[in-house]
């Protein structure tokens, strides 16, 4: 790589940093640091939420997937375009109206405390997993492209990151994610799938030289497809740094409407990463490793300048994801654990300052975590298998069925983790079937209780209606 590359490279890091210093001024109040003051119009919410649901292991991933099985490499991120759709169609609405801050805040509100702790304690390791993943991505990709030691990438990427987020918290992430969706957006659509087929000589003579198995929808396995939809669509619905996102919008019809844009501006992500990696597989037929196509593709067709940008926006969308999980993680316990547990009343800048400091800790793992392991790929699907399989029913519930009792949601996440675990021991980490055990589980369990325990309450159809106060559901939940 030439050194205007390189240059270009560190003057975005730069830009960021910078952005990041004029996003923490606006950081005022502890709802501003985890919530942007829930005052995102439509462009802003949209650029964030793209930014934070296509990170680095959709780029990376679909460009490889498409080099190994064609256009049917495109079911990983159409799976987590479906699961924003169903959460912008079906949950916002519900969700919006509640105000709250984290997915255990409004669990332990339907159920019991205990269930807010609990759930609060899956979600955060969680997100702090996709965090550890996204700062090797950045290690990665700094490694090869400026010569740097693996760890000391990491702690120049992570260290980037974690700056800016502890700074100004959301606001910082929201304008650094508006830089890196527009990056992201110019450096794939128009720059390196257009390239691409231009190197292998336009679409036409792309889908005549491809494999016919590549050209197959269904190429990868319908056993595939159905891991892809249990671990991305189903865990984009209960995926905190999802909600915060959600909870940045300035109004109900913009978190909806901006949610829907995202999951379609995904599927043509995924497209694009598809071609890409279908590209290479013409133009280097014998990659050693395929989870480099999508960087020995971009030093194989780019010219100087230009590869820089592009290389900067694979940057972009790790440290989007890598922020937002940070700031997931870091919220969940600071407003679910400390504030429940150990902070007495606090004040706002109480509020923020245990923010930045929690913020600042889970970072420090988050990086230590990556310069130890170097691979958490199986560890990022175990921790969505938990999340997919012991808490997507409890929230189901909370929205759809009005008998369930404070004791049965509680009770059906622990069982439900148990359960999870134990069939990922037996089976394998990267076995399906454990979250199907852990659904089922769940929604046994929060039946079952539920029966043969007193209901909350018998006045008003679901838990959430819209003319439900929060404090009556509270006070519901208290006398059962």
């Amino acid at each position: 790589m030439q050194a205007l590359d390189t240059v270009i490279i560190l003057l975005y890091f730069a830009v960021l940093i910078g952005a990041g210093i004029i996003g923490s001024t606006k950081a005022k109040t502890s709802e501003d640091f985890t919530l942007a003051g829930r005052n995102l119009g439509m462009f802003m919410y949209l650029g964030c939420l793209s930014a934070v649901i296509l990170g680095g292991a959709a780029t990376i991933g679909t460009t490889k997937l498409g080099y190994q099985f064609g256009i049917s490499g495109i079911w990983f991120v159409s799976m987590i375009g479906l699961g924003i759709i169903l959460l912008g169609t079906i949950f916002i609405k519900k969700i919006d109206s509640l105000k709250v801050t984290t997915i255990s805040e409004l669990l332990g509100k339907r159920y019991k405390s205990e269930t807010r702790l609990l759930s609060a304690i899956v979600a955060s390791i969680y997100t702090l997993m996709i965090a550890v993943t996204q700062v090797i991505g950045m290690g990665t990709i700094i490694n090869v492209l400026l010569g740097w030691s693996l760890t000391t990438s990491m702690l120049v990427g992570g260290g980037i990151v974690l700056f800016y987020t502890i700074l100004g918290g959301m606001w910082s992430v929201t304008v650094t994610d508006i830089i890196q969706f527009i990056v992201m957006t110019v450096g794939i659509f128009f720059i390196m799938v257009p390239m691409s087929l231009s190197k292998v000589d336009g679409l036409g003579n792309l889908v005549t030289k491809l494999p016919q198995s590549h050209l197959d929808f269904t190429g990868i396995g319908y056993q595939q497809i159905f891991q892809y939809f249990l671990l991305f669509a189903l865990g984009m619905v209960v995926s905190q740094d999802i909600w915060q996102r959600v909870f940045t919008a300035k109004s109900s019809k913009i978190a909806r409407n901006g949610s829907i844009f995202a999951g379609v501006y995904s599927f043509a992500y995924a497209i694009a990463g598809s071609i890409i990696g279908m590209c290479a597989f013409l133009v280097l037929p014998a990659l050693d490793n395929p989870q480099n196509t999508f960087a020995e593709m971009a030093l194989t067709i780019l010219p100087t300048g230009i590869l820089g940008l592009v290389l900067a926006s694979v940057c972009s969308a790790l440290m989007s994801t890598a922020s937002g999980s940070l700031l997931a993680s870091s919220t969940l316990i600071t407003n679910d654990i400390l504030k429940q547990y150990f902070l007495k009343s606090p004040t706002d800048k109480q509020m923020i300052r245990a923010s930045r400091i929690t913020t600042l800790v889970i970072g420090l793992i988050a990086i230590s975590f990556s310069i130890w392991i170097q691979d958490v790929l199986v560890a990022l699907d175990v921790a969505y298998a938990i999340l997919s399989g012991a808490i997507f029913i409890p929230l189901v519930m909370t929205f759809f069925w009005k008998r369930a009792t404070p004791n049965s949601g509680f009770y059906a996440i622990l069982i439900s983790s148990v359960v999870v675990l134990a069939g990922l021991f037996i089976e394998g980490l990267t076995a399906t079937n454990p979250i199907l055990y852990g659904m089922s589980a769940g929604l046994v369990s929060i039946v079952g209780i539920s029966l043969f325990t007193a209901p909350i309450s018998t006045e008003f159809d679901t838990p959430f209606d819209e003319d439900v106060a929060l404090e009556d559901l509270e006070e519901g939940r208290k006398q059962a």
